[in-house]
């Protein structure tokens, strides 16, 4: 159903921090969101973008990957402060900031660049079961869509079981190529100069850019700003500080450990092919079978087993970023595992479709092209969070400096100009050709480009004109009134409220059977992602904009001469009203339905058909 305000879901977990203890308790607490966003910088995608580099030009473009991770730590860092700071991600941020019209292509535009992500992990895995277990390539993506029940199992036991579950994976990957370079042995020093920056162009360009596509993922900035509000911490100015030094030592660890990672795989295919004279390998499976033609069979096994357990990792964060760039851009909330069906779908299609009309050899290009997809879209993540930390008026003293400014538009620049480079090569490469493509160029390719350039220019020059629209960030901001309801004596009444019109009915329905004498139990659960995993230890901001707003309508109601009383739940909203109602000693539960009927309850649950067989009341339904 529609969260009614900003909507983190079923992703995280609030995760007490331990007052008065040790330091390193308190660190270790923090720590633990970085690495569900580092496993998004080791993905098939940047496996596919770093063989075809150091295949191509050896060690050169190490020094890319150093500065794409660079851009990735200010940026995350960054998105860390925003969630902190403000307790929004930034898909709320952006929400409460920019007018629909352009919240919603900015919308579309995250969703492509998580569609081109999680195909990168389906086409990924597909490889990876294909090279281990010689499974065909289209079975393997139709298989990758089962692992929608392993997101289910994580999500169902917490945040911190998912975070150890990345760990391990993480590590299975690092010990797989730290294996994989005493096999290969490269060249210290060539490997040293690679950090030098050169010059760029044509098929390097478009390599590179894949690789800061592969790096600096758009979707980990959503992702990282919801994530750091998982933590309990002190909402005081000296709480924030701790958490935003903290979570920027989480952050530091967890992306040079992926840059390592990263680093090894281009520096495996310059030392494995490019030294022996294989210059084209652009393909994950050509790399995997060179190594075992080079090296023998150990090098490809590790290979694979590091490709799957990068995949699945990758998957696990690719579907909390899509929900939570749905539920913070569109103040919708789905249920999970449909979420988690419609990003695989998205993603499966396309990779069924291009098996079967280009055949195997067409995915490794493939995986290619989504990370250049990503890295077009990155601007129009970046410029945002960058304005979004710069206001003073919502960051207060939390407001980034100068010179971090200076660098993280300088590291905006770099991207946009890149990419406008890029464009500016495929468009004018396109036009200068012969052919039926040309006219499609021009009639759609054209317009889009400009259209998105428009966006673009709009999201940078708007904010330094005029900032607001940002109001007060508060959830269910427009609370309605409650008028004086008509009485009809009964008992004590529980009713459900969601701060929406729906309300008035259900109260006066409610009053209408206990009258004056009757006692109301007002029930609200927040279904956050942090209040779904923390429960009572939820202290994000819709949980305590909720408990603002159930106070507010208990108050009005005792001003009005009635007894209430209001009970806040966190978490799954059947069983959490179920279990209030249970405890409660009522005789009488009344809920507003909203109409929802076959397709909209399959989308949003049906809560008051599935409340109705938990509890051992009556159940006043109100239309």
């Amino acid at each position: 159903m529609s969260s009614g305000g900003p909507s983190l879901s079923e992703v995280h977990s609030t995760v007490a921090i331990p007052a008065g203890r040790g330091r390193w308790r308190r660190v270790m607490a923090f720590l633990g969101p970085a690495y569900l966003v580092s496993v998004g910088y080791m993905d098939p995608g940047n496996w596919a973008t770093d063989i075809a580099g150091g295949s191509a030009y050896g060690y050169r473009l190490i020094w890319v990957l150093l500065m794409s991770n660079l851009m990735a730590l200010l940026l995350q860092s960054l998105s860390a402060r925003l969630g902190i700071v403000r307790g929004l991600d930034l898909a709320q941020a952006s929400r409460h900031t920019y007018p629909p019209v352009v919240n919603i292509p900015l919308y579309l535009l995250a969703e492509v660049a998580i569609a081109a992500c999680d195909l990168a992990e389906v086409v990924g895995l597909a490889i990876g079961l294909n090279l281990l277990f010689d499974i065909p390539l289209l079975y393997g993506v139709l298989i990758s869509g089962l692992d929608t029940l392993l997101i289910l199992l994580l999500l169902d036991r917490g945040m911190r079981a998912m975070e150890v579950f990345i760990v391990s994976v993480v590590s299975l990957i690092g010990a797989a190529f730290l294996a994989e370079m005493f096999i290969v042995q490269p060249d210290v020093g060539a490997v040293m100069r690679g950090f030098v920056p050169s010059s760029l162009s044509g098929q390097a360009l478009y390599i590179a850019i894949g690789i800061i596509g592969a790096t600096v993922m758009p979707h980990n900035l959503y992702l990282h700003s919801s994530l750091v509000q998982t933590r309990r911490f002190e909402r005081t100015e000296s709480g924030r500080r701790e958490a935003i030094r903290f979570n920027f030592m989480d952050t530091a660890i967890a992306l040079n450990i992926a840059f390592l990672v990263n680093a090894a795989i281009l520096v495996l295919a310059a030392a494995a092919f490019h030294v022996n004279g294989h210059f084209d390998v652009a393909e994950i499976d050509q790399a995997h079978t060179l190594l075992g033609e080079l090296f023998g069979g150990l090098a490809p096994a590790l290979f694979a087993i590091g490709l799957i357990g990068a995949g699945q990792s990758s998957t696990v964060t690719g579907t909390l970023a899509g929900q939570i760039v749905m539920e913070g851009y569109l103040d919708l909330r789905i249920r999970p595992w449909l979420r988690r069906l419609i990003t695989r779908l998205i993603a499966i299609v396309p990779a069924v479709v291009c098996i079967l009309w280009y055949g195997d050899e067409a995915l490794g290009e493939l995986l290619v092209l989504s990370q250049v997809v990503l890295s077009l879209q990155l601007g129009f993540a970046v410029v945002p969070l960058i304005h979004f930390c710069s206001d003073r008026r919502h960051m207060g003293t939390f407001t980034i400096k100068p010179w971090v400014q200076v660098l993280a538009w300088a590291a905006a620049l770099i991207i946009i100009v890149l990419n406008a480079r890029l464009v500016a090569d495929e468009v004018m490469e396109a036009l200068a050709g012969h052919g039926p493509h040309v006219i499609w160029v021009k009639v759609i390719a054209l317009p889009v480009i400009a259209a998105a350039a428009v966006l673009l220019l709009y999201i940078i020059i708007k904010p330094f004109i005029r900032r607001e629209r940002m109001a007060e960030d508060h959830l269910h901001d427009a609370v309605p009134d409650l008028h004086p309801p008509k009485a009809v004596p009964v008992r004590r009444v529980c009713v459900t409220v969601d701060f929406s019109a729906m309300d008035q009915r259900s109260i006066d329905a409610a009053i209408a059977q206990g009258g004056i004498g009757a006692e109301y139990v007002l029930i609200h659960v927040t279904e956050s992602a942090v209040a779904r995993y923390s429960g009572t230890l939820s202290h994000d901001r819709e949980t305590q904009g909720d408990a603002r707003n159930l106070t507010r309508y208990v108050q009005h109601l005792q001003g009005l001469g009635y007894r209430a009383t209001g009970r806040t739940g966190q978490g799954h909203a059947v069983s959490t009203i179920a279990a209030i109602v249970n405890s409660s000693d009522c005789d009488l539960l009344v809920m507003g339905a909203h109409g929802h009927r076959g397709l909209k309850d399959m989308l949003f649950g049906a809560t008051v058909n599935a409340v109705r067989h938990r509890v051992k009341v009556p159940v006043l339904i109100v239309r």
